[in-house]
């Protein structure tokens, strides 16, 4: 029969969401070089790197930060 899954493995796993930098920028109202600049300053969330020159955020980092804003 099938396995059983316990229940806290399943609580504990998250999708995580990848979002490119248009979507970025909609969200924060920020254009690319201030948000680059911030990145490098520390003051943005740095993104994952897909591969080549293809980067993406973490939707929750960039609600996370959206969020420390609004405070």
């Amino acid at each position: 029969m099938g396995e059983e899954i316990e229940k806290e493995a399943t609580d504990t796993r998250r999708v995580t969401r990848l979002i490119r930098l248009p979507e970025v920028q909609q969200r924060v109202g920020l254009g690319r070089s201030t948000i680059y600049r911030w990145m490098a300053e520390g003051r943005f969330p740095k993104p994952v790197q897909l591969g080549g020159y293809a980067v993406a955020w973490a939707e929750k980092d960039i609600d996370e930060w959206i969020a420390g804003i609004i405070e």
